[in-house]
């Protein structure tokens, strides 16, 4: 059991190391909010391919990313000439180019982006509509 009442420690299986200076301490998320803690000597084979296994998987993000940013940037291109090219009186013009506009405003940041700018646009694209003010219900 851990110091921490909201945090279970868990022995490692393959080195049994306790908590100390020369070890490597582990958190996880764990069900109910709690906080897991697993520690780890140097040479431990579990910590070893946890580590490998981060550090691939760091290496495939980065790469999908590249590979995502040259991607997307092309598939804008290609939109905005399909937008630009579309008769403006077709049925599906507000939603290409809310659409449009959507791929835009993320290609404008470098997260994602916030809903703000999403109802700002689809607003724009697609107005509510208000009874008219000149009929009478009857």
């Amino acid at each position: 059991m851990s110091d921490h009442p909201d945090m279970e420690r868990v022995d490692c299986t393959d080195c049994f190391a306790l908590p100390g200076p020369d070890n490597t301490r582990v958190l996880s998320a764990r069900a109910g909010g709690m906080l897991g803690e697993v520690w780890h000597m140097p040479d431990c084979p579990q910590f070893t391919i946890m580590r490998i296994m981060g550090e691939e998987g760091c290496k495939r993000v980065l790469e999908e990313e590249v590979w995502a940013t040259g991607v997307f940037h092309a598939a804008r291109e290609r939109l905005q000439q399909a937008f630009a090219a579309l008769p403006a009186d077709t049925a599906v013009q507000p939603f290409v180019g809310a659409l449009t506009e959507l791929v835009q405003a993320q290609a404008d940041t470098t997260g994602f982006a916030m809903l703000h700018r999403w109802a700002e646009i689809l607003d724009r694209h697609f107005p509510p509509s208000f009874p008219d003010s000149d009929r009478t219900t009857g």
